[in-house]
């Protein structure tokens, strides 16, 4: 079967280079201009030097978002920008506007331009259009397609496609929605989105609220596509995206790890695999999130079970991410850790680490930073040293074992 792009979402220089070590073919940055969710902590121009030679390291291209819509005043300075882009090494734009790939044609002709799900391209007309009249290398597919329409877009169009396979979801097509501009005055199509959907609100009928005690809100579930990741290669698909620039580095880490190991598979076997070892995989996946899931558009339109009704809790706050490896001492078999979360001595720990199995062990003994021995760690960020009985590696995640 033919190699696909795994495409990993970073919202700043650490998680980009979580999201190469664990596998990612391909990294999608937003600098801090011209680019949608400004409130990502973005990369600086000397970040993307940066992130453009750490990926040459590892064979990882970088694409850069340059997805807003522009109005008249918004093109003072993208010219100089494109251009360095180019010559730090990006590989690819993101656009959504014509007249932005225009003048990245004119400027910066070694950049690939590929076009953003805000378009939302969802038939091959689009696509070729898209092709012939701005020379566009890639488009990124609404993710309003079926699985159907998906294959027929990539099967009939002389153009890479590219296809969202996780992450969050939009209630309107992808990019098309004003709640945000409307209640906050903040523009969503120039990467000011408060995600109103996910606000909860008082419903009324007439001048009768029908909420109760339940506020409604109406955010999309996250998409969740492993089952179709055959399907998709079989199609023709280009690149396998994941949404995510606003998540955090273990996110990053587990998503793009799992989905590493899963693509990796079905390569290698090139046919399904069963139903034992998707279990596995999907389960693997599922570790990193935060938020409920739905297959999306791939099965066809989705219903009601495709959206949250009911308002968040901090219940569902995701406490997995235990710490990070600092260092490991192979005489004395112990590694220095940065803690995230709170865990106990006599705890069951798993390794997250790129390019290897997960590995499992049991913490019997704690040590803070002034050599106590202690029962409990409740300090985030705190610098401790456990017992492990292998060896990690400097950047290696723990998780809680389950």
């Amino acid at each position: 079967m033919r190699k696909v792009e795994l495409l990993a979402p970073a919202g700043d220089l650490a998680r980009a280079k979580t999201a190469i070590r664990y596998g990612a073919d391909a990294v999608y940055i937003g600098g801090q201009l011209f680019s949608l969710r400004s409130r990502a902590s973005n990369f600086t121009m000397d970040d993307i030097r940066e992130i453009c030679a750490f990926a040459k390291d590892y064979g990882c291209a970088i694409h850069v978002t340059v997805n807003m819509i522009p109005h008249d005043e918004d093109f003072e300075g993208l010219r100089e920008y494109l251009i360095k882009l180019q010559e730090y090494g990006v590989k690819a734009i993101i656009c959504a506007s014509t007249a932005i790939m225009k003048i990245a044609r004119e400027c910066a002709p070694k950049l690939e331009i590929h076009c953003s799900t805000q378009m939302s391209v969802t038939n091959s007309l689009a696509a070729k259009f898209m092709r012939e009249e701005f020379g566009v290398d890639r488009v990124v597919l609404a993710r309003e397609c079926t699985m159907e329409q998906v294959k027929e877009i990539t099967a009939n169009c002389d153009i890479e496609t590219e296809a969202f396979i996780h992450g969050g979801m939009c209630v309107n097509y992808s990019g098309r929605c004003t709640l945000s501009n409307r209640m906050t005055l903040r523009d969503a199509n120039r990467g000011g989105c408060a995600q109103s959907c996910r606000w909860q609100y008082h419903l009324y009928d007439e001048d009768k609220e029908i909420s109760d005690d339940l506020l409604f809100t109406s955010g999309s579930k996250d998409l969740f596509a492993a089952d179709m990741i055959y399907d998709l290669i079989e199609a023709g698909v280009s690149s396998f995206k994941i949404e995510g620039r606003m998540k955090t580095e273990y996110y990053i880490a587990s998503v793009i790890s799992a989905y590493r190991h899963l693509i990796d598979e079905i390569l290698e076997t090139g046919k399904p695999l069963s139903a034992e070892r998707m279990a596995y995989h999907k389960k693997e996946i599922l570790r990193g999130e935060n938020r409920e899931t739905c297959i999306g558009f791939y099965q066809g339109v989705p219903g009601s079970e495709s959206i949250i009704y009911h308002p968040n809790s901090d219940a569902s706050v995701n406490h997995d991410f235990l710490a990070t490896v600092k260092s490991y001492d192979d005489t004395k078999k112990t590694a220095v850790i940065e803690t995230r979360n709170p865990f106990d001595v006599n705890e069951a720990f798993e390794v997250l680490s790129p390019g290897r199995e997960n590995r499992s062990f049991t913490v019997n003994s704690i040590r803070n930073e002034d050599g106590e021995y202690i029962e409990k760690s409740r300090k985030p960020m705190a610098l401790l040293e456990i017992p492990v009985p292998f060896e990690l590696r400097a950047e290696d995640i723990l998780r809680r074992a389950r």
